[in-house]
């Protein structure tokens, strides 16, 4: 990723010395001028030792393609946009990082927006980076189905973590892993649990309430739902009170951040996890290692989404593929039988 990255931010030659031709870096590295321009412009076409070949013999040179001619003759730049609902929440950097360094690796850069859970703001940023990118990889959208296929049409996009057939999706299937969590605490013995539910317009959210609302009724173990809305610590911890007086025995939170923040308060109130009640997250991605969580492959979510998006604009066509990745259940240390 470094080198790559680095080849976009190579110091301007000299202007008083000579430019470096496509010629002169063919020659060197013993290729055709094809292969150098296909190196630049269409690097997955091409073996990965020939990319680093060439791009090593371009470095040494000091050749850099004129990224302004190319624009106006393929009709396409090397920039592609990722969107995201909340670049605070720990699920997103993953992807974010793993965005940018299959993206360098294929010769791209990246621009990043933020749409802060807002659907509006989140087409906003798709329209305005539409003129500077050639496509995007749009992360747990918050838009409307009828509103991100109108985006599609305008520019090309890859999402993660939203099923809408026609648009290329990678999707992480959270559900398997939460369907686990829930037989976990049904073996442990909990006969009624609560559903922490995160943003209302997250198909992720959907998905995972789905999955433990059918997992609950196929074990006959009674489920409450609560909302906690923002997929934050403090709605986490905002929302305990209401959860302790349901009670339960156990509760699933839509993600890591709300669960560590349900451990906090429960903590506040001198209750013990998992001795007193019992706490499941999601996305193994706070780095709490008592936390029992639902793996995400997050990072891999972003790279198969690059690999997607560059493929489909190199071809000059998008295709209706659906990639599946599954989780699993982590078993650590905030579940415990119920106390009574």
């Amino acid at each position: 990723m470094e080198r790559w990255l680095t080849n976009k931010a190579m110091k301007p030659r000299n202007p008083k010395l000579p430019r470096v031709t496509i010629q002169e870096v063919a020659r060197e590295a013993g290729v055709d001028r094809s292969t150098v321009s296909r190196v630049f412009n269409q690097p997955s076409l091409l073996r990965e030792n020939t990319v680093l070949k060439v791009r090593s013999v371009a470095q040494r040179l000091g050749y850099s393609p004129n990224s302004a001619a190319r624009a106006l003759r393929t009709g396409r730049n090397e920039n592609i946009a990722l969107v995201v609902p909340d670049l605070t929440n720990p699920f997103m950097p993953p992807i974010a990082l793993a965005v940018q360094k299959e993206a360098a690796k294929l010769g791209y850069c990246v621009f990043i927006g933020n749409a802060d859970e807002d659907p509006s703001h989140e087409e906003d940023l798709l329209l305005r980076f539409s003129d500077q990118v050639s496509g995007a990889v749009l992360a747990s959208p918050r838009s409307n189905q009828a509103t991100i296929e109108s985006l599609a049409e305008i520019i090309p996009l890859v999402l993660i973590n939203r099923d809408i057939p026609g648009i290329p999706r990678v999707l992480i299937d959270a559900g398997q892993g939460m369907t686990e969590a829930v037989k976990y605490l049904a073996t442990l013995g909990h006969k009624h649990i609560v559903y922490v539910s995160g943003p209302r317009h997250s198909w992720s959210n959907e998905q995972r309430q789905l999955s433990v609302y059918e997992a609950a009724e196929a074990l006959t173990i009674k489920l409450h739902v609560i909302y906690a809305g923002t997929a934050s610590l403090l709605s986490g911890i905002g929302i305990v009170d209401e959860l302790l007086a349901l009670g339960a025995s156990a509760c699933i939170a839509f993600d890591d951040v709300l669960a560590q923040g349900i451990c906090q308060a429960l903590e506040e109130r001198n209750v013990n996890v998992p001795c007193d009640f019992s706490v499941v997250g999601c996305d193994d991605v706070m780095g709490f290692p008592r936390l029992t969580t639902v793996s995400s492959p997050s990072a891999n979510a972003g790279q198969k989404a690059v690999e997607m998006l560059i493929s489909s604009l190199s071809s000059g066509f998008s295709t209706d593929t659906r990639l599946v990745l599954d989780t699993d259940l982590l078993r650590r240390g905030t579940v415990g039988p119920p106390s009574k």
